[in-house]
């Protein structure tokens, strides 16, 4: 009997140990990783191996493609017009089409400014933000000061870490929580460089009426997506507005209630203003959920 207990006791022992090495581990890379991909500006479209991709000019790069297609609007419209006279059917004026050609294609070849500009707004917005809940609370609003807290509140004491604890499951459920924050925020990152190279063809799809479509669509889902760092930046500083006891296990709850909403910003934000989600708890297919006009 007492070789069944110590086998057991030593098998409770090799998972706390397992889960307190993850745990520290996370904690270390994790927080930083956060606040990379979370926290974007303008600078992650000046890498040279994205602006090569991009194009420096419009006879390279994407801008290469997206004015060899000005040719296929004027032989459409062309063909339309001759069609309409023969047809006898109503067509858009010379004039209208040859000026929405050529502001639309001006529009195309600054597409990477206005991304520029459009990312530099919203970092700037969720920068006051941070700025201003620093000011007001005495300490850095991040994903950084979140985990210092986080670990405030669950202390993992070295060698009395138990996992099938209270404070065990909850720093489980926290660890999980980042993680899967980590994975979400890689994925917007990765989708504000996409739609930041389909942006010039965005552009170029208002010439047609027909093709306007993908630009409300395109438009849409690239400010949704900016603006999640907004919405997570004011969740950050409510977080920090908070009195947290660490001898109260309510308070251990409330945080754990804080990160999971900083899970759903992505999915809230959505649903205010349309575009795509990146939660991954939901399913990778929500990547190409887009929602109606």
């Amino acid at each position: 009997m007492e070789e069944e207990v110590n086998i057991a006791s030593i098998i409770i022992d090799s998972i706390n140990a397992i889960f307190q090495t993850l745990f520290s581990s996370i904690d270390t890379n994790i927080s930083y990783i956060l606040d990379e991909v979370t926290f974007i500006s303008s600078d992650i479209l000046n890498t040279s191996h994205f602006s090569s991709l991009f194009g420096h000019s419009s006879t390279s790069g994407i801008l290469l493609v997206a004015n060899s297609l000005i040719f296929g609007f004027l032989l459409y419209y062309a063909t339309r017009l001759l069609l309409s006279h023969l047809l006898i059917t109503q067509a858009e004026r010379p004039t209208s089409f040859i000026f929405k050609l050529l502001f639309f294609g001006i529009c195309m070849n600054c597409s990477l400014f206005i991304c520029e500009r459009l990312l530099f707004f919203t970092n700037m917005l969720s920068s006051l933000v941070q700025s201003v809940g620093s000011d007001l609370f005495g300490t850095s609003i991040n994903f950084s000061s979140l985990f210092n807290k986080i670990n405030s509140l669950i202390v993992i004491e070295q060698n009395n870490f138990n996992i099938f604890s209270i404070d065990g499951i909850l720093k489980s459920f926290l660890s999980v929580s980042l993680m899967n924050l980590a994975f979400t925020y890689s994925i917007r990152f990765v989708l504000i460089k996409v739609f930041v190279l389909i942006a010039p063809f965005a552009f170029l799809s208002l010439v047609n009426s027909a093709t306007s479509s993908f630009f409300k669509a395109w438009i849409k889902c690239f400010v949704s997506l900016l603006l999640v760092q907004v919405f997570i930046a004011f969740i950050l500083v409510i977080l920090f507005s908070m009195n947290f006891n660490p001898n109260d296990s309510l308070s251990k709850f409330l945080i754990c209630g804080a990160v999971f909403s900083l899970i759903k910003a992505n999915d809230l934000v959505r649903q205010f203003l349309g575009g795509i989600s990146t939660d991954i708890s939901t399913g990778f297919h929500n990547l190409s959920s887009i929602l109606k006009a």
